[in-house]
C-alpha cells in the first residue's frame, strides 16, 4: 500500500503528538478500532492487521479502512557514515494521532467485533480500543 504519486520524495517528518482533529467519529460501519496512542503506522502494519480482520469477516461483514500511509520515511544504508545528506525513501507510513479510528466493521455481532479487533490490535504498535455505533465513546 503506498500512493499513486507523491508531491515530495523526501517530506519532513509528521508528528503524531496530541489529539486526531479529524477521523474521530464513526463514519460507516457499526463498530470502529481507534488508537490511544499516536504512532507511525507502516504499510506493512496496516496490511497485517487488514488480512487480520478480513479472515473474521467472511463475506457477510464490510470493512472500510481510514487511513492511508502518504507519508515516506528515509533510511541511510547500513555501515555508512553520519552526514552527507538525508537517506533515501525506504518506506511508506500513516500518521496516526490520539483517539484517530482506523478500521470500522459492519454486518457482524459485537462478540465477534470484540475477537476481530483484539487479533488485528496484536498486528499494530499501539494501544487501542473498540468503540460502537450509538454507545458514548470513552474519554481520552
Amino acid at each position: 500500500m503506498q500512493p499513486k504519486r507523491t508531491k515530495w520524495r523526501k517530506p519532513h517528518k509528521v508528528s503524531f503528538e496530541g489529539k486526531a482533529k479529524g477521523n474521530r467519529y464513526l463514519s460507516f460501519g457499526s463498530a470502529g478500532l481507534r488508537a490511544l496512542e499516536g504512532a507511525w503506522i507502516t504499510e506493512r502494519q496496516l496490511e497485517a492487521a487488514r488480512i487480520a480482520i478480513s479472515k473474521r469477516l467472511g463475506k457477510t461483514g464490510k470493512m472500510w479502512i481510514r487511513i492511508f500511509p502518504h507519508n515516506s520515511m528515509t533510511k541511510k544504508p547500513l555501515e555508512v557514515r553520519m552526514g552527507s545528506g538525508k537517506g533515501a525513501p525506504d518506506h511508506f507510513v500513516a500518521t496516526v494521532k490520539m483517539g484517530t479510528i482506523m478500521f470500522e466493521v459492519e454486518g457482524l455481532p459485537e462478540k465477534e467485533v470484540l475477537k476481530t479487533f483484539y487479533k488485528a490490535s496484536a498486528k499494530l504498535p499501539i494501544k487501542t480500543e473498540t468503540v460502537f455505533k450509538g454507545k458514548p465513546l470513552p474519554k481520552l
